[in-house]
């Protein structure tokens, strides 16, 4: 028979109606705010139940959590598996061979980028062991080192004993001969080097460089257009090359406004081949590349997705132009920008979005053997600490075309340096006591002129076409994503210079040997063609693809 239920019983409740203040169940008044809640209560308790329990002779009682030991008799073992002794995976020589080939190819090429990495050890396949091995047993064999027919190694000694010594130094003194004290008077004496000249070069420098690389996720490296690889530091790269593999290097051209539009399309061409490369004007009201520059670091930050914001870092030479890159992102004034070298003395933190930060950097100089007038011209240093100025006008003289020096000075003809300078020094009314011209004075207006761009230059970049080409069939392979190019339009940048009608002609790189036929002319404006679209074309967008696939489509 069924049990019968009881009409009217109470239903018991799971919560403790206890009035203790550890019990969070508790009733509460509405007028008592000194109880305790419910936070306050489990931290107590946390307390309280770490520690064990014990009687009045100090045993314990009750263990404290994660402390109390296994009893007696329980069984605390794993079923043995023969899969324990057994290789969990295999694979064969070739296959390994071939990862390691398409790894190669992936780590050399600018535009992929590893998204996942092997879990198997991948750095047993590297060979550096095999070609750093040091060659003892050529030195010596193993039998004359060990075993009982070991030699032991006496010191290599000039001379056994003290009379020997004599000998050997009687013998050496009457060898002697006047003519190595004679010094040559007609080798010039290597002058000391201004101390100006090595700025950007002292240690507080470089620990606010290596500060930065070590804060940053993306490195951008900017140049100057009209001069990339002079400013352009080698040592950096493969600094980040060996010891920051996993940081992404960028290179910027900034000041593309300075020279015509050809210069920059070949110079993008030509160190897209490298790393990934854009054009870049830095203004507050008219910038060029903003858009393409903000997109590239969004995507930078989607890779990096376990990372709540990304820090970009900009590094490069004094006087390039990187924290006039970051007023332009930032749309106003949040660094310090100034014509001259050696404005920004400390790195410093600017928020662009949610996501990224900027980290500006003073500009570092590796001393590269580079004389003082390139020092100079690069704009490294101050014209106003530069001692003897004039001593530089000629290379500017010679590296400005005269036609561009005669329209802005308006001085049709000169016949040396000093002349150019004296003639400079009346027309502007730069003359000291007597009427003579200032020529100091007028060789630091030059100079300026020269550093702020009013005097049109820039270095003729290569025939650069066919390594941006190159990049163009690369295969990708793995679980990598392609770094697309991204097209900049370099047409619309607004080039402040008026250049001559040569400046302004693409010089046209023959790419057909001597020997080639007629016939191949229709094939070589083909590539031409091609190779123009190529300097328009600058990365990137990242995209995913198969292993094994194209890059996608520009």
């Amino acid at each position: 028979m069924a049990k019968a239920k009881r009409i009217g019983a109470k239903k018991t409740s799971s919560f403790n109606k206890g009035t203790h203040s550890l019990n969070p169940d508790r009733p509460k008044k509405s007028n008592d705010t000194t109880m305790r809640d419910k936070s306050t209560i489990k931290r107590l308790l946390m307390y309280k139940n770490s520690r064990p329990y014990r009687d009045r002779k100090g045993k314990i009682v009750k263990a404290a959590p994660y402390q109390s030991w296994v009893t007696s008799g329980t069984v605390a073992r794993v079923a043995p598996n023969p899969k324990w002794f057994g290789n969990t995976r295999t694979v064969s020589q070739g296959a390994l061979q071939q990862f390691q080939e398409e790894l190669g190819k992936a780590m050399r090429d600018p535009y992929q980028v590893v998204m996942r990495q092997s879990k198997l050890p991948v750095s047993l396949l590297n060979e550096k062991a095999k070609n750093n091995r040091v060659h003892i047993l050529d030195t010596a064999s193993y039998e004359t080192t060990f075993g009982p027919k070991a030699q032991r190694k006496r010191p290599r000694l000039s001379a056994g004993d003290l009379s020997e010594l004599v000998e050997a130094a009687d013998s050496s003194q009457t060898q002697h001969s006047e003519t190595h004290q004679e010094v040559a008077e007609d080798e010039p004496k290597a002058a000391v080097r201004q101390e100006v000249m090595a700025k950007g070069q002292s240690k507080r420098i470089w620990n606010e460089l290596y500060k930065v690389i070590d804060s940053s996720d993306v490195v951008i490296q900017v140049l100057d257009v009209r001069d990339p690889m002079g400013t352009r530091s080698s040592f950096i790269e493969r600094f980040m090359r060996k010891e920051k593999p996993h940081k992404h290097l960028v290179f910027v051209l900034n000041k593309c406004d300075l020279v015509p539009t050809w210069v920059t399309q070949r110079w993008v061409a030509l160190l897209s081949a490298e790393y990934p490369t854009m054009a870049f004007h830095a203004s507050l009201n008219n910038p060029f590349g903003k858009g393409p520059l903000i997109n590239l670091l969004r995507q930078f930050s989607k890779l990096h997705t376990d990372k709540r914001q990304i820090s970009v870092g900009f590094i490069g030479y004094p006087n390039v132009g990187k924290s006039s890159v970051i007023n332009a992102l930032r749309s106003k004034k949040v660094c310090n920008v100034a014509p001259i070298a050696g404005e920004t003395k400390v790195w410093q933190y600017i928020t662009l979005m949610r996501k990224i930060y900027l980290i500006d950097c003073p500009g570092v100089v590796y001393p590269t053997g580079d004389t003082d007038t390139d020092i100079v011209l690069k704009g490294v240093v101050r014209v106003e600490n530069v001692e003897d100025p004039e001593d530089h006008i000629t290379a500017v003289l010679d590296r400005v075309r005269p036609e561009y020096i005669v329209k802005t000075y308006k001085i049709e003809s000169w016949d040396s340096p000093v002349d150019f300078l004296e003639k400079l020094g009346r027309r502007s009314g730069k003359l000291l006591k007597g009427g003579e011209p200032d020529i100091s004075t007028v060789a630091k207006m030059v100079l300026n002129d020269w550093q702020r761009g009013k005097l049109p230059y820039f270095v003729k970049p290569p025939g650069g076409e066919e390594s941006a080409g190159t990049q163009e069939n690369a295969e990708p392979s793995g679980d990598i994503a392609i770094a697309a190019k991204v097209r900049q339009d370099l047409d619309e940048i607004r080039v402040g210079p008026k250049f001559v009608q040569e400046d302004l002609q693409a010089p046209v790189v023959e790419q057909a040997s001597s020997g080639a036929s007629a016939s191949t002319e229709p094939n070589q404006k083909e590539e031409a063609g091609e190779a123009e679209k190529i300097c328009n074309r600058i990365p990137r967008t990242e995209r995913k693809t198969r292993a094994g696939g194209t890059p996608p489509p520009v």
